[in-house]
């Protein structure tokens, strides 16, 4: 497949075409915004227009928190571009042009269609370079020690380097998925690298309320602000995010989460559903945790991610 999906980005009638659509995002975030000890103040990733009028589809940790966003066009034109919305439910973001790009949109696919097996293109900005072949090699639940939850994820093999933002195209064209991590078990047995990517599929539910207000219509999730590592089921706290919930009742790095509301916890996923479905931000929730060698009981208020993070900057 890598050959065959190369040959086509260099001379099929409608690679190119579709290349165009790719561009640089690069984002400034202030230095005092909650993401940038851990992603940085400047951010680069690729940007995928996805309609005439300059919308651009991305990954949203590249614009998070970002008070000045710039798209690198085909040609070398730098345009500037406004935050529309940021959604941390499923990981997307999306950007505006401020002026018009003159780029022709990528059509939004089926990614409930895609198999695993398929052949793909994985392509970031900056052409038929940046493009390759790769293979669809798993889809699976994917959770991330961040508090978020993806219940079917898109896998490919070999991995891409600039995964950030990417596009997933399939046979035909058109997009199937965003490129969001480069991980070390895009398939499971044997351990084969790859990148994870976010299902188009889930953003099309959300589009309208994200154009209208920048949200997703959908309940709140509660929040703790806990890091979290599996291993062999067992969840160990890795960070506490200062100021968070978690860290107001005393959690630590190391400590061992044992139990939710009273029932153990079987792995991160578990964890996460159990924890939304108690209810909104503002809901009370009781951890066992186990602090050395002693078992300690918690109760925590969960908070509201969007509250906490500095998401209405002036651009």
């Amino acid at each position: 497949m890598p050959g065959s999906a190369d040959a086509q980005t260099r001379e099929g009638p409608f690679w190119p075409r579709l290349l165009d659509a790719l561009v640089k995002l690069q984002a400034k975030v202030p230095a005092d915004a909650r993401s940038s000890a851990t992603l940085g103040t400047e951010r680069e990733g690729t940007g995928i227009v996805i309609d005439n009028d300059g919308l651009v589809l991305t990954i949203g940790y590249v614009m998070l928190e970002a008070s000045e966003v710039t798209l690198g066009l085909p040609g070398g034109r730098t345009v500037p571009a406004s935050i529309v919305a940021y959604d941390y439910e499923t990981g997307f973001g999306l950007v505006r042009a401020a002026v018009a790009t003159g780029v022709k949109p990528i059509e939004l696919g089926q990614s409930a269609t895609v198999k695993e097996r398929d052949p793909v293109l994985v392509a970031a900005h900056g052409g038929s370079e940046a493009a390759m072949g790769a293979y669809i090699v798993s889809r699976r639940e994917f959770a991330g020690y961040w508090e978020y939850l993806l219940d079917d994820a898109l896998f490919t093999a070999p991995p891409h380097p600039r995964f950030g933002g990417a596009a997933l195209l399939d046979k035909d064209g058109k997009l199937v998925g965003v490129g969001s991590l480069i991980v070390p078990n895009a398939l499971v047995e044997p351990q084969v690298p790859g990148n994870m990517f976010l299902p188009i599929d889930l953003l099309k539910p959300i589009l309208g309320d994200l154009l209208a207000t920048g949200r997703s219509s959908l309940p709140r999730r509660p929040w703790l602000g806990l890091w979290t590592q599996e291993v062999m089921g067992r969840l160990f706290v890795s960070r506490v995010v200062e100021g968070s919930p978690a860290a107001q009742a005393g959690l630590e790095p190391g400590d061992l989460v044992l139990a939710l509301a009273g029932r153990p916890v079987a792995g991160l996923a578990d964890f996460y559903r159990r924890l939304w479905a108690l209810g909104e931000p503002g809901v009370t929730v009781s951890l066992q945790v186990l602090k050395g060698n002693t078992p300690t009981d918690l109760t925590l208020k969960a908070g509201d991610r969007y509250d906490w993070l500095k998401l209405n900057r002036s651009l």
